[in-house]
């Protein structure tokens, strides 16, 4: 089967990005003991009435402002779309939200409609053929993900935040909440459009323990120390090094 599910950097330049941080660096946050025997649900982290406004408020003005601006080009992608293949605009599928709870997110679709798979678990490879000539430029400039900004101003996600997963998300050959008990955890806030995990290189094919560990390591490191400076830090590394260098496929 085939999916929609984005893989946001090439086997390459996910190992350039494991290697050059240095396995053993990054080791120390993987908390073996606490994976194997945490209670679930757990509530990490604080965050005030204020600083719950306060995000919700950047997510709007930012999301509203990206929408404005970005216009012309959501325009010509999806004419792009329409006229080079068969199938509507936008791929919608399930993923977790706000307290594990599913809603649809929306993404600009990227392979041919009769090879899409909703489910979501088996993870795009690299020069996948299912994908459409348009989609390889999306997926390389990670532009099939803009549509998400209006999953942004309906509420369903955050600006930041960890990514949003299917159900059934394979971590090292077994589904997350398998994998490490403290998976749903992630899912105490909205999901994002980028997040800590993905500024640090920790994106796409979740097929080896360190990488799988990782991203959710630093989707609760980034639950429990979340302020409205950090998410501005982590939105602009996200265009610096996202629409500037297009590291998808």
């Amino acid at each position: 089967m085939t999916n929609e599910t984005v893989t946001y950097e090439t086997e390459a330049s996910r190992r350039k990005a494991i290697d050059s941080a240095d396995q053993s660096h990054w080791d120390h946050w993987i908390n073996r003991e606490q994976r194997d025997n945490h209670v679930p649900f757990q509530r990490i982290g604080k965050s005030g009435s204020v600083a719950r406004l306060l995000k919700r408020a950047f997510d709007l003005i930012g999301a509203g402002i990206g929408t404005v601006l970005l216009l012309p080009l959501l325009a010509v992608i999806c004419a792009a779309i329409k006229l080079t293949s068969n199938g509507p605009v936008f791929f919608r599928q399930q993923r977790y939200g706000l307290n594990g709870v599913p809603f649809t997110v929306l993404k600009f679709r990227t392979m041919h409609t009769h090879l899409c798979d909703r489910s979501g678990i088996e993870q795009t490879v690299a020069n996948d053929p299912r994908i459409t000539r348009v989609g390889t430029f999306l997926r390389k400039s990670n532009f099939d993900e803009l549509p998400q900004l209006i999953n942004v101003l309906k509420g369903d996600m955050s600006l930041v935040g960890p990514r949003p997963h299917v159900p059934g998300m394979l971590a090292a050959g077994m589904p997350y909440e398998i994998f490490d008990k403290r998976y749903m955890d992630r899912h105490q806030v909205r999901p994002g459009i980028t997040g800590l995990a993905q500024v640090h290189g920790f994106r796409g094919e979740t097929k080896d323990e360190f990488a799988a560990s990782m991203r959710l390591e630093l989707d609760l490191k980034y639950i429990e120390t979340r302020s409205l400076m950090l998410d501005v830090k982590i939105v602009f590394k996200t265009i610096a090094y996202e629409f500037f260098t297009g590291n998808g496929y």
